[in-house]
């Protein structure tokens, strides 16, 4: 096991000294010469003795072939034809022979994939931490690449901070390989654009989904061009441009229908629905919000339904019925708890301190908003920021309370200005 020498004279180390307190200097001998192969447990002697992670050591097969080598074969077939839950049992069971320990990395990797498109995030994390140390250790930079834009896309799906650096680095080392691979390149802008898309960053976002969209042009790929649509049709509606939003959306769902794409196509159903809700047509709005909730009831995805359930919350309220709209708001809170979507919590707590406002309750109106606020600050949401301190502004003025009124209009301006986010934090705390 030639890792096993190249690590310890790395290291400085002798035999000995590599062997000492575990395993006997001859003992190393024969692993380094390949007479003997060695355990799991030696190997994580070995490595904090060379202070190399255990994926250094497990990295070359050095022409091995075993049962699961046909297994990694299937499994990659599995997430093709979108068969996650099968993909996720049989990576499992690879993990558990040992035979396939160089493949940790690779099999964490599509492991965790298969999590993220069933919409479930939890078990994701540390996967992609374990296989991001696999493939920087082998200095493998093309997986590493991918697995980062992985994890970037993870951050900015349950809403957590670090989604552009992860997506920035992931970016750079796929364009420091000659040549650069147009498709990892495509897919890495993708959710580069999403990311900024997260953080409220309406121009980087178009900016990166344009780079996306030329470079994965001539790809044939069917479903990221949808995805790309999808999030230029968010940016503009995000900054009131309603037609063209509507555009790209219809877009997205024509693509997405032909691939059938179920998660997805919930998605873009929702954004019509809140475009048609902008519009005033209700009858609409709920045509696209049910079809939404029903596919991703089909696809069992958990992460993202929460806004969903929370969009249909917002028309109940629209249409005064408050009976609805509180019960929506509270189904929401609960799914948006459970899956760790923090701006959706916040979201929640906005809509039902408007319940609460409609029935008359001060005290609870005032317990919903500082809820709301506080989770749109912390997590850095400009635009629904500048959304919840309007809103309950124009509370608080209904009220008589002009002065409170007052700091929440500046606090809603401070929002929506570049480079006032943290100097907005402030005022929120002390409003």
């Amino acid at each position: 096991m030639g890792a096993v020498k190249q690590a310890r004279q790395e290291a400085g180390l002798s035999l000995a000294q590599v062997g000492k307190g575990h395993v006997t200097a001859p003992a190393i001998f024969l692993i380094e010469t390949g007479r003997t192969r060695p355990s799991l447990p030696t190997l994580e002697h070995i490595a904090q003795r060379t202070n190399k992670p255990v994926e250094f050591f497990l990295a070359d097969p050095g022409g091995v072939t075993d049962h699961a080598q046909d297994g990694m074969i299937e499994l990659e077939a599995l997430l093709a034809r979108g068969r996650y839950p099968e993909a996720i049992e049989l990576g499992d069971k690879l993990l558990s022979l040992g035979s396939s320990a160089y493949r940790l990395g690779p099999i964490r990797y599509h492991i965790a994939r298969a999590h993220i498109q069933l919409g479930k995030p939890e078990p994701a994390g540390e996967l992609l931490r374990q296989a991001s140390a696999h493939f920087e250790s082998v200095g493998d930079v093309l997986m590493l690449a991918e697995c980062l834009a992985l994890q970037a896309s993870l951050a900015y799906m349950t809403q957590r901070p670090g989604a552009v650096a992860l997506a920035d680095r992931a970016l750079s080392l796929c364009r420091s390989l000659n040549p650069v691979p147009e498709t990892t390149e495509a897919r890495v802008l993708g959710v580069l654009a999403a990311a900024h898309l997260a953080n409220s960053e309406w121009d980087s976002a178009m900016k990166f989904y344009n780079e996306a969209i030329e470079v994965g042009g001539a790809l044939n790929d069917l479903r990221r061009l949808a995805l790309m649509y999808h999030g230029m049709g968010i940016a503009y509606r995000e900054t009131g441009q309603n037609e063209a939003a509507t555009r790209y959306a219809n877009r997205s769902l024509a693509l997405l229908e032909v691939v059938r794409d179920r998660a997805w196509l919930a998605r873009i159903e929702n954004d019509l629905g809140l475009l048609m809700m902008a519009k005033g047509d209700h009858s609409a709005a709920h045509r696209h919000l049910d079809r939404a909730i029903e596919l991703t009831e089909e696809t069992e995805a958990e992460a993202g339904r929460a806004h969903m359930i929370l969009s249909l919350s917002e028309l109940s309220l629209q249409e005064g019925n408050l009976d609805a709209a509180a019960d929506l708001a509270e189904q929401g809170l609960r799914l948006a708890e459970q899956t760790q979507e923090r701006a959706a919590v916040a979201e929640a707590h906005m809509w039902l301190g408007r319940v609460a406002e409609e029935r008359g309750d001060n005290e609870a109106v005032d317990r919903e908003f500082e809820l709301a606020l506080q989770g749109l600050a912390e997590f850095g949401v400009g635009e629904r920021l500048l959304r919840c301190h309007g809103m309950y502004a124009e509370i608080l003025e209904r009220r008589g309370d002009l002065k409170r009124a007052y700091v929440h209009m500046k606090n809603a301006w401070s929002a929506s200005r570049p480079g006032m986010l943290r100097e907005h934090h402030q005022e929120a705390k002390r409003a």
